[in-house]
């Protein structure tokens, strides 16, 4: 291993801490409707749990709002019953060959414990990214072990890992205030 694989190597395993961390905080409901919000909603078709986004087409109607219109007339009340059941603490509505899901608003103190979570969440994701700032070193230092490489290219490739992770770290910052707005916002 060279010292530009184990760069790209955590480089590459930070992108994808950081794609988790968004994936994680899009699922964080701030009482504003948006479409991902049920994308790990699963419903049974046929026999096999799928996400609803598969079976069904969902939308926003209005800022408050989601609409899902199922694709066979069949799935309606599974989809309905998937909804109520979830995590989410939706209630749907069907009015005919559409599910309507409105938005209940959130309380300050509900807001407060999301933004506890989302909180969390971030540093978690710190926390990944200081793993694998701690990884790359450690790499490094066998490198120079084994003598691939010079003191000098050591160094200056752990002052190059510690700025790839301070660029990672401040991302994790951003998506936290960018949600934190988000959940704040009535």
């Amino acid at each position: 291993m060279s010292i530009a694989e184990v760069k790209k190597n955590a480089e590459h395993k930070m992108q994808k801490s950081l794609e988790a961390l968004r994936v994680d905080l899009a699922k964080i409901r701030t009482g504003r409707a948006h479409a991902g919000l049920l994308d790990h909603v699963q419903v049974d078709y046929y026999g096999s749990m799928v996400p609803v986004n598969t079976v069904a087409n969902v939308t926003v109607l209005d800022q408050r709002t989601l609409g899902v219109q199922a694709w066979e007339k069949g799935m309606i009340t599974k989809i309905e019953k998937a909804i109520r059941n979830s995590d989410l603490g939706l209630n749907p509505a069907v009015q005919g060959e559409l599910i309507r899901l409105p938005m209940p608003m959130l309380t300050e103190e509900r807001r407060r414990d999301l933004i506890k979570v989302v909180k969390h969440e971030c540093e978690n994701a710190r926390v990944a990214m200081r793993n694998l700032r701690r990884d790359a070193n450690t790499s490094l230092k066998e490198l120079l072990k084994k003598k691939a490489c010079s003191e000098d290219e050591e160094h200056k490739a752990q002052d190059d890992i510690q700025k790839l992770t301070d660029r990672f770290v401040a991302e994790v910052d951003k998506q936290f205030a960018q949600k934190e707005t988000e959940l704040m916002a009535i």
